[in-house]
């Protein structure tokens, strides 16, 4: 049997099956391999990952987070999440890089969480944060968490 068009993009073909039947069932297939797919190539760091409060569970991010956490309580990994709780208006949190982190500053075109409920994901190596509010990085509320 040949092709024949039914109308609005759906034809019968040689199974007897409409191709847009065929597509659908050719859909999912295509989706099933794709998570496979990555789940083989994401790498074991980010499938492991975990989920961490910046500071502790009823301060979160706030002043003197300098020194969470104390006696290297967690090893983090690449792909970490670090979650930062905060009353919005009051804080936000900027990712920066080991300058300006030094200098409690940040390029102008920084990402700047502000929801007050930021997830942020480690990269391998330094990982910096501020917060870019009048002096609250100078007294302390900044962070530096390493990802190995």
């Amino acid at each position: 049997m040949g092709r024949v068009w039914l109308g609005k993009g759906v034809r019968v073909c040689e199974e007897g099956k409409s191709s847009k039947h065929m597509a659908v069932r050719g859909g999912s297939t295509a989706v099933v391999a794709i998570v496979v797919m990555l789940f083989l190539v994401l790498p074991r760091d980010m499938v492991d990952a975990e989920s961490y409060f910046a500071g502790d569970r009823i301060y979160g991010w706030d002043f003197n987070i300098s020194n969470w956490p104390k006696a290297k309580a967690f090893t983090f990994k690449p792909g970490d999440e670090l979650v930062f709780t905060y009353e919005p208006g009051k804080y936000d949190v900027v990712p920066v890089n080991d300058i300006e982190y030094d200098n409690c500053g940040h390029a102008l075109d920084s990402k700047v969480y502000r929801s007050g409920n930021d997830k942020i994901n480690l990269v391998d190596g330094s990982n910096y944060f501020i917060s870019d509010f009048p002096n609250q990085c100078d007294s302390e509320m900044k962070l530096r968490v390493f990802a190995k």
